[in-house]
């Protein structure tokens, strides 16, 4: 646990559970994950899939499994995921059938980490039977299961019930408080039927997924306030592109920063074509942002003004960024910790050694009408003073340096940055 961890509001304690491996709940660090788009019945894009996601810093992939051909592929393709050097928890994701194909495919029960189970859709006329029947699969194999309700599929005797009750009251509260109340009570009551059937209180992680940013922060308030399950976070349908990112951003940060969630989704439509790891790190940015966890790197940037009207800024915080990013697969497991390095890369006089005085590294180039010299700063200090057409190279190349000394392979002889005093 990180001291940002431990720094973090939390609402009152929550239990811990354990899927596949990776903690979630209580005091650990919020959980990543994603979900794929393939057809699960194909074993391969699915695995290449999963493997993707899980490179790009996805804890726990989610799959679909919705038809008998998904299932029966299911532990082929978990099998080939594993094969590729991946040990990421595989989540089964079920509506409307999954009590049938868990209990006629039981290696692909056992495959699976997770069970998530969305309570208005496991049939109306024998709602409490195929729900106990998934919980007893997962008690059966030792799996925990996601309870997640959905605004888009909410359970339709439960919420009928419940608007018709309000209708009866001489005042009725608006529409939208009892649909909450609705989703609530759908989580709340499948949870406590969960237990009921036998399964323990640390197997159960709690969602209510709306895709309205004030709809998400007032269902998880309440929802915090009335239980200690672990919650799992994220707008349902958040859309494409910027839309989804800063909805998602929005809805997240007002949450996370008030302790609440512990485990999170981006659920970003993708361009046609176009694969799905972007999710992973927007989450992640979200999670580094707010100071609660740290993936990569992160530069600290100005946007420039009429100071910096060359492209050559603009160009070389594009070309460290692409190298931190490039690099850091190696440096992952070369450097622990590297995660924490803050570079900046500033436009001109204003800010810029300033700015690069708090980084770890950081480099401040001139203005379009000053003196064109670029002091580079290592841990506050002004190290050296950089001319010339090489600046960029010479800056990666001390950046190097200086990930090599600050964050040492274990067991090897790190790489000295000099900081006895400035040079040109």
């Amino acid at each position: 646990m990180t001291s940002a961890d431990q720094l973090r509001p939390r609402r009152r304690p929550t239990a811990s559970v354990d899927v596949g491996g990776v903690l979630v709940g209580s005091a650990h660090p919020v959980v990543v994950q994603s979900m794929t788009n393939t057809d699960t019945a194909d074993a391969d894009a699915t695995a290449l899939q999963v493997v993707r996601l899980a490179a790009a810093g996805s804890q726990l992939v989610r799959v679909t499994v919705n038809t008998e051909a998904a299932a029966a592929a299911v532990p082929e393709m978990v099998r080939k995921v594993r094969d590729l050097g991946f040990e990421t928890p595989i989540v089964g994701d079920f509506h409307y059938n999954g009590h049938q194909l868990l209990v006629d495919h039981p290696e692909a029960a056992r495959a699976l980490a997770k069970y998530r189970i969305n309570p208005g859709n496991v049939g109306a006329k024998r709602h409490d039977h195929n729900f106990q029947t998934i919980v007893r699969v997962a008690i059966e194999h030792d799996r925990p299961i996601r309870i997640g309700v959905n605004w888009g599929s909410l359970d339709p005797a439960l919420l009928t019930s419940m608007m018709e009750a309000n209708a009866a009251l001489a005042s009725p509260r608006d529409s939208r408080d009892v649909m909450i109340e609705a989703m609530l009570a759908s989580a709340l009551r499948s949870a406590e039927l969960a237990e009921e059937t036998g399964l323990g209180h640390d197997r159960i992680i709690v969602s209510a997924k709306v895709s309205g940013v004030r709809d998400l922060v007032d269902i998880y308030r309440r929802l915090a306030a009335q239980c200690d399950y672990p919650l799992h976070l994220g707008l349902t349908e958040a859309g494409m592109g910027m839309k989804g990112i800063v909805a998602s951003t929005a809805g997240l940060s007002v949450l996370l920063s008030e302790g609440i969630g512990d485990t999170i989704r981006v659920s970003l439509t993708p361009e046609p074509g176009a694969g799905r790891e972007l999710e992973v790190e927007v989450a992640q940015q979200v999670l580094q942002s707010l100071g609660l966890r740290s993936f990569a790197p992160q530069v600290s940037a100005c946007p420039g003004c009429g100071r910096t009207t060359s492209v050559f800024f603009q160009e070389m915080a594009r070309d460290i960024q692409a190298h931190l990013k490039e690099r850091m697969p190696a440096w992952r497991e070369l450097h622990p910790g590297v995660e924490d390095l803050k570079v900046a890369v500033m436009g001109c006089v204003v800010n810029g050694p300033g700015e690069s005085k708090h980084a770890d590294i950081g480099i401040s180039l001139p203005g379009t009408f000053e003196e064109p010299v670029a002091p580079v700063f290592v841990d506050g200090t002004l190290h050296a003073t950089y001319r010339g057409d090489d600046i960029v190279a010479r800056f990666i190349g001390l950046l190097e340096e200086y990930v090599a000394r600050r964050y040492p392979t274990p067991g090897g002889v790190p790489d000295a940055v000099a900081t006895t005093g400035p040079t040109t």
